[in-house]
């Protein structure tokens, strides 16, 4: 009973970490324009000299962030060792929704399933089982990229984040917490697109190598502002989990007391 809010806290920080690792990877695949989700021009940033880009994102970065702010209160209420158990079950789970993915994407299409949703184009000509195929097929390059990218970079963030709280003695959880996911989403951001979209993609579909650094570097820049705009929000949890904590810590600490007096 001791142990059983700090046992629920695990529970539902994993809960919400796997749930989001896992749900990045599916919708992964779809390619968003944050400019035209908030109706303002598009950024024209140019890299390369040669190579204009807009903040055109994967779909997965949207929920990327709860990561974020998962893999840092699993490390500071329970240590680098918990990140590391949970990163591997979620790349076990992760290899999981890959096979079951391809799995069905070999599946024969039942032949009212086609009929029904056929008339979805003007031309009656939609091809359902073709388009699940072809959306889900390019998300599997992103699963396998996700798997070496993520598990790595959760290692990275895990170890940076337990040596910054060592150097500043537990203090500055800003700097750890936002020191150790900028470093660690770098890693990520590159490892994961080059994989999925230039070393797995079909040749008809492989992006030329300037587009995925580009790519890669419009990424990050997002996952570096969500990283900064985040750090209040990872205070405030602290802040609630602490509380939530707190009853179960003066009764370990009276129980102490009490064995030391006897």
């Amino acid at each position: 009973m001791i142990a059983s809010r700090k046992n629920k806290l695990f529970i539902a920080l994993t809960g919400f970490f796997l749930t989001n690792a896992i749900l990045a990877e599916i919708i992964g695949i779809k390619i968003f324009s944050l400019e035209n989700l908030f109706s303002i021009p598009p950024a024209q940033i140019t890299v390369f000299a040669d190579m204009v880009l807009d903040f055109n994102l994967t779909a997965g970065v949207v929920i990327w962030p709860v990561v974020f702010i998962i893999t840092d209160l699993i490390n500071e209420y329970f240590g680098k060792e918990a990140v590391k158990k949970v990163s591997i079950l979620a790349c076990i789970l992760i290899s999981y929704v890959f096979v079951a993915i391809w799995a069905t994407t070999q599946l024969p299409p039942a032949a009212f399933w086609l009929e029904i949703n056929k008339n979805q184009t003007p031309d009656g000509n939609f091809n359902i089982n073709q388009s699940f195929n072809l959306i889900f097929s390019q998300g599997l390059g992103i699963i396998v990229g996700s798997i070496f990218a993520f598990f790595i970079g959760q290692l990275l963030d895990a170890y940076i984040f337990s040596k910054i709280r060592t150097l500043t003695n537990n203090k500055m959880l800003w700097l750890r917490a936002t020191g150790s996911t900028l470093i660690s989403q770098f890693v990520d951001s590159f490892l994961v697109l080059f994989i999925a979209f230039y070393i797995l993609a079909a040749p008809n579909t492989q992006w030329p190598i300037k587009q995925v650094i580009a790519v890669c570097f419009i990424n990050y820049l997002y996952k570096f502002a969500i990283a900064i705009l985040l750090t209040p929000a990872l205070y405030v949890l602290h802040n609630i989990i602490d509380r939530y904590l707190k009853p179960e810590q003066v009764q370990i600490n009276k129980q102490e007391d009490a064995l030391i007096l006897h």
